[in-house]
């Protein structure tokens, strides 16, 4: 998909691309993930579910008195859709998209499900901060490149990536491995233990499935090309899920009625255990 207007690449600072290798096998998947802390998807997606899903994304209204959907006020052309789930049908195939969901299983269980969805169509903007999301447990740098600690994943996101991804839209950057770190990043810190951020530079269609404690950010889209991006958000069992506006959320019936029984799963219907 070509972008309708294009910064040069002379005027965008270039991160090296990440070695994106696709692995066959359910165990080299889990390798990859315990050792780089993300795994490359190919062509999940065919062409004609991203276009659909892109034009399905751009009808979606904005719900704009609660906080969490809106389209951006100051008018970049950023708009966010949370609970996408609960907003169109279609959503409820990529809850459990094959090739996706086995990789999620194996690493969170069977009984897992997902905290969230969001479809992210993003306009011109600056880079995210470094970050991860989510690091359960912090410890002293000796400690966390012990290779008999092992933090085990209990988050995951699966970025559905929308467009054809190039330096100046705006990649995903990831600092493979640094889900071992014992620390948070600072907002500019691009390295761990000699390895820095690396572009994510892929294929609409692809998909990024990344351990919630990886250091990463959003590169900046420096085009006047929208950038869409699906994003589904898995998690342990036991990890709370977060559908806004929390104590008033109510699942659709209609589009409820339609999901199979692993996809209610994934919404949160399992089955009775320990506290419930």
């Amino acid at each position: 998909m070509q972008p309708t207007q294009q910064t040069s690449a002379a005027e965008v600072p270039s991160k090296p691309a990440a070695e994106l290798i696709a692995y066959d096998s359910r165990e080299e998947r889990a390798q990859a993930m315990e050792r780089d802390g993300f795994v490359f998807l190919p062509a999940v997606l065919s062409p004609e579910q991203v276009q659909e899903l892109r034009k399905c994304s751009d009808h979606i209204k904005s719900v704009a008195a609660p906080r969490w959907d809106f389209i951006d006020p100051e008018g970049s052309g950023i708009k966010t859709i949370q609970n996408a789930f609960n907003r169109d049908p279609l959503y409820l195939d990529f809850l459990d998209k094959p090739g996706v969901i086995e990789l999620v299983e194996d690493t969170l269980g069977e009984d897992c499900h997902i905290i969230q969805m969001t479809q992210w169509n993003t306009g011109k903007r600056e880079e995210q901060k470094m970050h991860a999301d989510w690091k359960p447990i912090l410890l002293p740098d000796d400690v966390a490149i012990d290779p008999r600690v092992k933090i085990p994943p209990l988050i995951m996101t699966a970025h559905f990536y929308l467009d054809d991804i190039y330096e100046a839209l705006g990649p995903t950057r990831v600092v493979p491995g640094s889900h071992r770190a014992g620390v948070r990043p600072e907002r500019d810190q691009d390295k761990w233990n000699d390895t820095e951020e690396q572009s994510i530079l892929c294929q609409a269609g692809d998909v990024i499935v990344f351990r919630s404690d990886v250091w990463h950010r959003g590169g900046a889209n420096r085009t006047d090309q929208v950038r869409y991006l699906l994003q589904v958000h898995y998690a342990n069992r036991w990890i709370a899920q977060r559908f806004p506006p929390f104590l008033s959320f109510q699942f659709d019936p209609e589009i409820l009625s339609k999901a199979t029984p692993r996809q209610r799963r994934l919404l949160g219907e399992h089955r009775p255990g320990p506290f419930a």
